[in-house]
């Protein structure tokens, strides 16, 4: 039976109660299939939260769907002790995510409680978060620049308050170290970070190496490592973007950097099959890729009187495939999206972002003519010598034969050099701006003077 002592201190921490008319709509446990709970005889909607008895106490499940009479369940933790026949009791409200300015340097876990042994968060009585998504025409364009401290964002890949932005990598090139030189060089207010599906040894590293003490102070991360549930790891994504709605609302700038959007819909994936969804692409059922843009548009600029999410999401392209079945659809709802090369990560060139590759929807609308036309000049100057590299590689290039291929070489180690930055060295987006008005007036300035020599 379940220990109602117990019962009892559980949810006076989760802040929630058992049905009144319980005795009539508990179930009991009929199944077990890997991580999914089959019961029957429970009367509970998809999404309430039910406790189940397990020979070490109780455990909190969440109803995922039902099938006739039975009703799948997905548990937050494992199912160590889990009994036949156990009693399933559902609860009539879900556990509240203490919203309040006291989040700001906590670690939380999925479902917002505290990991990193600083006590209770002081809960907001006068907040109550809505799960409604803002009206699009009641939302602010885009219009003004959000400066991140990384000199080739600044000046390349521009990204605006408000803006979604796809951070897309394979495994090892540096996504992480990229997001923690923005939560350092950002000018947002709050920065959220969600660190969802990875490995348990980078959430500590994440915080004290790369994040830091400053960074921290107005920062809050929640953490949901890869050992932890599906379900576990479903809610820590939503968790991080509830948070940010809640700062948002407060009229701060919001920066959101969400590590990773593929274990997002991995987690869903694992859910949906369990509870019998059949697989569509590649192994992902048609409930993913509903679920992401539900995700991702919740992010953005609010209304009048509120602030901004501006969110930068990874997307891991397993093998470097970029046309996986999950970057594709993320580069389908995003504004934007920066490549990071395994080529250039291998060379020492971090960050190794492949300014190619990647692009901001929104910064023809925020920057100036000067500024795009400065990034222009230095992009095509970039892509003619990539184009060109094996030619002046081997040496079969003959230098003077075309001055637009001398003009590149003569430009890639500057480029190189704007290109990249120390992981703790912020570049704020004036300095980038006005280097990169230096360097094109540099090449000018030598593109006259060859001109000059020529027809001396």
């Amino acid at each position: 039976m379940i220990d109602s002592a117990r019962l009892a201190a559980r949810l006076q921490n989760c802040k929630s109660y058992i049905h009144p008319f319980n005795e009539a709509v508990a179930g009991r446990l009929i199944r077990v299939v890997g991580l999914t709970l089959e019961a029957v005889g429970v009367k509970a909607h998809v999404g309430s939260q039910c406790l189940v008895e397990t020979a070490h106490g109780e455990l909190i499940a969440e109803v995922v769907g039902f099938a006739d009479d039975k009703t799948y369940l997905m548990p937050e933790e494992s199912l160590k002790g889990v009994l036949p026949g156990a009693r399933v009791v559902p609860l009539s409200t879900k556990a509240k995510i203490p919203f309040s300015m006291d989040l700001l340097g906590r670690v939380i876990d999925g479902v917002g409680k505290p990991i990193d042994g600083k006590g209770p968060i002081k809960d907001d009585e006068h907040y109550r978060i809505s799960s409604e998504p803002i009206n699009p025409l009641a939302r602010r364009a885009i219009s003004e620049p959000l400066d991140v401290g990384v000199r080739s964002i600044n000046g390349f890949v521009t990204v605006g308050q408000g803006q979604r932005m796809g951070l897309f990598a394979g495994s090892g090139v540096g996504k992480s170290v990229l997001l923690g030189m923005m939560t350092r060089g950002t000018t947002a207010d709050v920065i959220v970070v969600g660190l969802v599906g990875e490995r348990g040894r980078e959430v500590k590293e994440f915080i004290e190496e790369i994040l830091g003490e400053q960074g921290r102070a107005r920062s809050v991360v929640v953490a949901a490592p890869a050992d932890c549930s599906p379900l576990m790891r479903l809610k820590g994504c939503e968790t991080a973007v509830q948070i940010s709605e809640y700062f948002r609302d407060q009229g701060l700038n919001v920066l959101l950097l969400l590590d990773s959007l593929t274990r997002y819909a991995q987690a869903q994936r694992e859910i949906a099959l369990a509870v019998g969804e059949p697989p569509a692409t590649k192994g992902y059922p048609p409930s993913v890729f509903s679920k992401l843009p539900q995700l991702v548009e919740r992010a953005g600029n609010g209304g009048d009187g509120q602030g901004s999410i501006t969110a930068f999401y990874t997307v891991l392209t397993e093998g470097d495939d970029l046309q996986d079945p999950i970057a594709d659809a993320a580069r389908a709802i995003l504004d934007g999206h920066i490549v990071l090369s395994r080529e250039l990560a291998d060379a020492g060139h971090y960050p190794a972002i492949d300014i190619e590759g990647s692009i901001s929807r929104v910064m023809p609308a925020i920057t100036s003519d000067e500024h795009q036309q400065l990034a222009q000049v230095m992009k095509q100057n970039y892509s003619l010598y990539q184009q060109n590299k094996d030619l002046i590689a081997i040496g079969a290039y003959t230098k003077g034969s075309d001055p637009r291929i001398d003009q590149s070489i003569n430009l890639l180690p500057v480029i190189n050099f704007y290109l990249q930055q120390k992981m703790r060295e912020v570049i704020p987006y004036d300095q980038s701006l006005a280097q990169l008005q230096e360097i094109i007036a540099a090449a000018q300035a030598h593109n006259n003077q060859n001109q000059g020599n020529n027809a001396a």
